[in-house]
């Protein structure tokens, strides 16, 4: 692998939104990562609002000792909101395809 090899390595996870639906139900934190008038126009059930933009301002309000889920529309913010709370020592998992996926998987969407 080299020299650096870990050095770039991934510190999260990404998971199906099937699998992300089975660790929410297991006690995982799913947040949403959209900004608020994406989040209004429908999120995944279960799913609080911390938009991209204010992650760094709302670690509070995160658990630490608790799985993280993050999720986007499409997959691409929710990953840089895993690799920031996996930089801070959050076990975090990246939800693939994002709310587009959740919807298409046929899980449940609030609004």
């Amino acid at each position: 692998m080299g020299l650096f090899g870990n050095l770039f390595k991934k510190k999260y996870e990404t998971v199906s939104p099937a699998k992300a639906k089975e660790l929410q139900n297991a006690g995982a934190l799913l947040i949403d990562v959209r900004e608020n008038h994406e989040y209004k126009s429908g999120h995944a059930a279960g799913a609080k609002h911390i938009a991209l933009g204010s992650i760094s301002n709302r670690l509070r309000d995160l658990p630490i000792e608790r799985e993280i889920l993050v999720i986007c529309q499409s997959g691409a913010r929710s990953a840089q909101a895993a690799n920031f709370l996996a930089g801070k020592g959050y076990k975090v998992i990246n939800v693939s395809g994002g709310t587009n996926g959740w919807r298409n998987a046929g899980l449940t969407i609030s609004k």
